[in-house]
C-alpha cells in the first residue's frame, strides 16, 4: 500500500521559516517532519510514498537524493578518482515518488495529479505538516470493515479558554476549564482512500476537503476514525516548539519507532 503525502503549500502561518523552505522540511528534532511522518508509516509496513510537492519542490527533491549521504559515514577517497565510500548506512527500506504538482494547486488537483502513480490501490493519505500516534493499521483495518470510498481520522483538540454559563439576564451562572469533550471532531488526515475518489476531483482549483469530502458524506461513503490519543498540526512557530521540546526531553508521543 501506497501513502500520499500532501506537502505543496505555502505554510504562511509558520513564514519564519517556510520563506526558506517548505513546511514540510521544517526541522523538529534536526529531520524534516516529513521524515517523522514517514518513519510512523513505516513502522505499519508502508514504504512507498508519493510526495504532492509544489513550493520550492526542488529542496525536497535535493533533501531526498542527499539522504544515503547525510545518513551515513562517508569516505572522500580523494587519491582514487574521487571515490566515495558510504559506511553503516542508516537509511529506510523506502521508495519515494516526489511529484511536482504546482505551487498554486489546491488539494484535490494535487491528489489528482498523482493518479497515475498510484492507479487502482486502495492508498494512505496524509498532510505533511502533523504528527500523531495512531495505530494506522487499526485505521486500515477499520477502513476495509466499512466497505466505504473513503476514512479519515477525527480529532478533539484541547481548548483553551474557559466555559461560560450565561443566563437570559446575562450573568454568568456557572465557569470551568474547557475541555476536549467541548469542540467539535476536526479532520486530522491519516485517511484511507479506494482509488474511486480520484472521480470526485477536478482540476488544480479542487479543495478536497470542500466539494469532494462533502459529496462524500452526502452519498454516505465517508467514514471517521476516531483518534483520542495525540496529534498536533505545525502549523505556527509555536506550535513548531512545542513538538521540538516534546521531542528534546524523550516526550514524543509519534515517536512509535524504535532507534
Amino acid at each position: 500500500m501506497k501513502a500520499v503525502i500532501l506537502a505543496g503549500g505555502y505554510g504562511t502561518r509558520i513564514s519564519e521559516e517556510s520563506q526558506y523552505k517548505p513546511k514540510p522540511m521544517i526541522e523538529v528534532g534536526g529531520m524534516p517532519i516529513l521524515w517523522h511522518i514517514m518513519k510512523e508509516y513505516s513502522v505499519y509496513g508502508i514504504n512507498d510514498f508519493v510526495i504532492c510537492a509544489g513550493y520550492k519542490q526542488y529542496m525536497i527533491k535535493e533533501w531526498f537524493n542527499n539522504y544515503f549521504l547525510n545518513t551515513s559515514d562517508v569516505t572522500f577517497d580523494m587519491t582514487d578518482g574521487n571515490k566515495v565510500i558510504l559506511h553503516e548506512q542508516h537509511s529506510e527500506p523506502w521508495r519515494v515518488t516526489v511529484v511536482d504538482t504546482g505551487e498554486n494547486t489546491m488539494t484535490g488537483g494535487r491528489i489528482k495529479r498523482i493518479q497515475k502513480y498510484i492507479g487502482d490501490e486502495t492508498f494512505c493519505m496524509t498532510y505533511g505538516d502533523g504528527v500523531c500516534d495512531v495505530d494506522i493499521s487499526e485505521i486500515i483495518k477499520f477502513h476495509r470493515s466499512h466497505g466505504k470510498l473513503a476514512t479519515l481520522t477525527s480529532v478533539l483538540l484541547d481548548q483553551s479558554k474557559g466555559v461560560l454559563n450565561i443566563g437570559g439576564d446575562n450573568a454568568v451562572q456557572s465557569f470551568r476549564e474547557k475541555s476536549k469533550e467541548d469542540s467539535a471532531p476536526i479532520n486530522a488526515g491519516y485517511m484511507v482512500l479506494e482509488p474511486e475518489i480520484f472521480d470526485y476531483l477536478d482540476g488544480d482549483e479542487c479543495i478536497f476537503e470542500q466539494a469532494p469530502l462533502e459529496k462524500l458524506a452526502e452519498e454516505g461513503q465517508l467514514m471517521s476514525y476516531r483518534h483520542r490519543g495525540f496529534w498536533q498540526c505545525m502549523d505556527t512557530m509555536r506550535e513548531k516548539i512545542q513538538l521540538e521540546n516534546l521531542w528534546t526531553h524523550g516526550k514524543a508521543p509519534w515517536k512509535v519507532w524504535d532507534e
